[in-house]
């Protein structure tokens, strides 16, 4: 006998699962975007100004997906939940040392070395749910580690030296990794646009308030990064992020933190068949190695797969 239960959870799962590697996809290609912008503004001046058109952008989109909805509310009065500001301020605090850390990190470290340790939230992820309560497959230990051996051979392989730029990275990875749990913990009834609408204010107030004592931005600099700042502002902070959202409603954050890894896979396969780029042999082994790790991470467990929080 068909049992309906795990069919509803298996394609609820699948379309999650979707939905985080549309936004690794442009997650992956935005990091390109991000260090160019470095050649023109500071970090939390890029920051700020991302996240702002972030909002600007997501702000119709809201408005348009509210026109079918009967229950009676008007757009502002959908607004109007305590629980959303709240769960949006708790995302949007490890999100903006998140963000900010790695825009500050790429100023010397290189674009590779930096995407292995960001993606370092894999380890961390579990750990924190651990010490919740959180439940999980058992093939999830074992992905992470196949990820993180990937990851090191498709980022930074033979790289020995450690910086101070490789430390700021390695809290924006915890910084992630907070905001994922907070994400899994708080989010799952609420609207993943304004939820991320509203984590995007927040992180351009707080990186707008910082740039004004730390930075002098001229409005030439913002129109010679006009593009990189469009990018990863429409599509990288207001859809990946909301694909992000979205995503984790149907999958437990171990598992959703092994496919945003692939973010670093995109990266380099987007180099190899866009730019022309060389792909090594360890850089084919890490890509295989990662993709291996996060089919594991979706087997589900004997039990049926249906992982809930304790």
């Amino acid at each position: 006998m068909v049992d309906y239960a795990l069919v509803i959870f298996m394609k609820k799962q699948f379309a999650g699962s979707i939905y985080i590697l549309i936004a690794t996809v442009i997650w992956g290609s935005a990091f390109v975007a991000q260090s160019v912008g470095m050649d023109y503004i500071g970090p939390f001046t890029f920051q700020a100004v991302r996240c702002g058109l972030a909002v600007i952008g997501l702000i119709p989109v809201i408005w348009i997906a509210d026109l079918p909805k009967k229950d009676g509310k008007t757009f502002l009065q959908r607004w109007m939940n305590k629980k959303l500001w709240i769960c949006s301020l708790c995302c949007a605090i490890p999100l903006f040392f998140a963000i900010n850390l790695q825009q500050i990190g790429l100023v010397d470290t290189d674009a590779g070395k930096s995407g292995f340790l960001t993606a370092m939230y894999i380890v961390l992820v579990p750990v924190i749910g651990f010490f919740l309560g959180q439940k999980t497959s058992p093939w999830i230990p074992v992905s992470v580690v196949l990820a993180v051996i990937g990851l090191y051979l498709l980022s930074c392989a033979g790289v020995t030296q450690v910086s101070t730029s490789d430390l700021l990275l390695l809290g924006c990875a915890l910084m992630f990794a907070i905001q994922i749990v907070c994400i899994d913990r708080m989010a799952q009834d609420l609207d993943a646009l304004r939820v991320n609408c509203l984590q995007a204010l927040f992180c351009s107030i707080g990186s707008a308030a910082v740039m004004f004592f730390t930075e002098t931005p001229t409005a030439a600099n913002l129109l010679d990064c006009a593009l990189p700042l469009c990018y990863t502002g429409f599509l990288s902070m207001g859809v990946a992020y909301s694909l992000q959202i979205l995503g984790q409603k149907a999958l437990e954050p171990s598992a959703a933190s092994l496919l945003m890894s692939m973010e670093s896979v995109f990266a380099v396969i987007s180099g190899w068949l866009i730019l022309g780029e060389r792909l090594t042999p360890y850089e084919g082994a890490g890509c295989i190695l990662v993709f291996i790790a996060v089919i594991l991470s979706q087997l589900p467990s004997k039990k049926g797969g249906v992982l809930q929080n304790s």
